[in-house]
């Protein structure tokens, strides 16, 4: 079945979105491609998309000041209701304050592996302590979002001090692509660790976007 005629039946269909309010969505970079797609699936043709910079995802401490300086021109450009894609993404509970401080809600969830998995799923699993997760994003970037940031593509003799305590590689995966999927079991035997892959499709993500 078409990945995409698949994901629609999952969800209401063109036409029957919750609101026709425009809404501006501030989202991090690194899923600028999921919420295109969610949006393009569903007819949410009044989402109004502005991300931040991808790299965000591996500087945490960036978000929160990045996004009250968004919210800001939002708000200067006259959009009344925001929406924050982002889950708190190690934030440390400063993205709940901001959130709460600016009256605008967020998506649900600790990070991104939590929400395209289902928040409530990814809670219930307790074998995921020593797995070190990737998204189609990250199966797509690694060495940009991973091994050049840590540093691994200067001094891989680190490769075990940060990576020693895990087991797998867990491949999260939003579209079934058999590229993608090479890509991340490459990454695992890069870190020298087990490699397994899950197909969450869009989850919690394509749900919290219809209803906002």
């Amino acid at each position: 079945m078409d990945i995409d005629k698949q994901k629609a039946e999952t969800y209401p269909p063109r036409g029957k979105r919750m609101t026709t309010e425009k809404v501006h969505v501030i989202a991090c970079g690194a899923i600028a491609r999921e919420i295109l797609a969610v949006t393009r699936i569903n007819g949410l043709d009044h989402i109004d998309l502005h991300c931040l910079p991808a790299i965000y995802h591996a500087y945490p401490q960036k978000i929160v000041p990045a996004l009250e300086v968004a919210i800001a021109e939002a708000r200067s450009r006259g959009f009344e209701k925001i929406f924050v894609g982002y889950a708190d993404c190690g934030t440390g509970g400063d993205l709940d304050k901001l959130c709460e401080r600016e009256g605008i809600e967020r998506l649900s969830g600790p990070h991104c592996y939590s929400f395209f998995t289902g928040n409530e799923a990814f809670a219930a699993r307790d074998d995921d302590v020593t797995s070190f997760f990737l998204t189609d994003f990250l199966a797509r970037q690694f060495e940009a979002f991973v091994i050049v940031p840590l540093g691994l593509d200067r001094h891989p003799e680190l490769r075990d001090m940060y990576f020693g305590n895990y087991r797998k590689v867990v491949y999260l995966s939003q579209e079934e692509d058999p590229t993608l999927q090479a890509k991340a079991r490459e990454a695992a035997a890069y870190l020298g660790l087990d490699y397994e892959y899950r197909f969450t499709g869009y989850g919690d993500l394509a749900r919290e976007l219809i209803v906002v």
